[in-house]
Order: structure tokens, then C-alpha cells, then sequence
């Protein structure tokens, strides 16, 4: 089996996990995100910090997005531009809410486009090394490429439930690894920058 087939098939099986979290548990687990990582991530006053709008059976990033508001960060979400790209579209309070593409919601496109420096990273599976596996389209890995081209290097967290961890995630040459993970259980750091 391939290293894309493998993964392929890990996708699969965790997301089929995630999905099978029933609604209330999702939420209570979101709010144990929230909890873990509210004030546990370091960062500055103003500081671009991207999250995610729930989609599917994503945990729901917005109580921890909220505390980190309150801290000072500066918001964003991701808007799918096209099949390749991805923008951050600034997440201002108040600002109303359209469809970004594939079944995503976000600002339009009248809000700031920002480069993050805190990406919070949606994903399907990841293990103990920090490597995860997307949805499959690259969206994440190419826009994590892109900011890094303009000499950006964003600090990645993983966003996951505990269910979604597996032994092993095959690396590729184009995959990025994250400097922490966000499960209901905890912020385990894969790089010292935290805190």
C-alpha cells in the first residue's frame, strides 16, 4: 500500500470515528479545548490567529477563538478561494457570515485578508510525532507554504478529538508538521514556543 493509500484509509477510518461522536459529546469536548488551550497558548496583543467555523463533525472552535479574543488576538477564518487556495479573511465581531465554499461559512469578501501567525488547523487523523493528515485536498499545506515563501512561519495546533489518533502517519515530501495538538483531553506540544 502506498503512502496516499494509507493515509487515505486512515482518513477514512478517523473521521468515520469522529462523525460517530455523538452532537452533545462533540460540544462538551469542544469546551474542554477551550479550557485546555484558553490560556495556555502564548501570543502577544494582536497577534493574527486563524481558527475554523465547525463544519460536518469538526469540533467548534468558537469558544476557544472567543477566549482568545479576549486576550487580544486578532481573528480569521479560512475562505476557499478555489480547488488549490485558501485566504484568511479577518473574523470581526458583528460582521455577517456567507458561504466560503464547500459547505464553509466565513466574512465576505469585503473583510481584511491577514496571514496568521497562530493557525489553528482543522485535520483527519494525526499521531504522537506531530504529523497529521488532512481532509485531502492540500488546502492547508498549501497556504502554510505560501505564508512561508513570504518569509512567514506560522505556529501550527492541531485541532483533533482523541479519537483521531493513530499509530502512524505516513510523511510525504509536501506534508507539514504540527508544533502542537488540541484534543479534548489536553495541549501536547511538539515544539518549546508555547506557553
Amino acid at each position: 500500500m502506498t503512502a496516499k493509500e494509507l493515509k487515505a484509509q486512515l482518513r477514512n477510518e478517523r473521521l468515520s470515528a469522529r462523525d460517530a461522536i455523538p452532537a452533545e459529546k462533540r460540544a462538551s469536548k469542544s469546551l474542554a479545548m477551550a479550557e485546555h488551550a484558553g490560556e495556555a497558548v502564548g501570543f502577544a496583543l494582536g497577534t493574527i490567529v486563524s481558527g475554523f467555523l465547525p463544519i460536518r463533525s469538526e469540533a467548534d472552535l468558537r469558544p476557544l477563538m472567543a477566549r482568545f479574543a479576549v486576550r487580544g488576538a486578532r481573528l480569521c477564518v479560512p475562505a476557499i478561494l478555489d480547488r488549490q487556495t485558501i485566504v484568511f479573511r479577518e473574523l470581526a465581531e458583528g460582521a455577517p457570515l456567507v458561504d466560503t465554499g464547500f459547505g464553509t461559512v466565513g466574512p465576505g469578501t469585503d473583510a481584511a485578508i491577514l496571514d496568521p501567525e497562530i493557525m489553528l488547523v482543522p485535520l483527519s487523523a494525526f499521531d504522537a510525532r506531530g504529523h497529521r493528515i488532512g481532509y485531502g485536498a492540500g488546502h492547508y499545506d498549501r497556504a502554510i507554504s505560501r505564508l512561508r515563501q513570504k518569509g512567514l512561519h506560522p505556529k501550527l495546533i492541531g485541532i483533533a478529538f482523541d479519537c483521531q489518533e493513530v499509530a502512524h502517519v505516513p510523511a510525504e515530501p509536501h506534508d507539514i508538521s504540527l508544533d502542537a495538538i488540541l484534543t479534548e483531553s489536553g495541549l501536547r506540544f511538539f515544539a518549546s514556543w508555547i506557553g
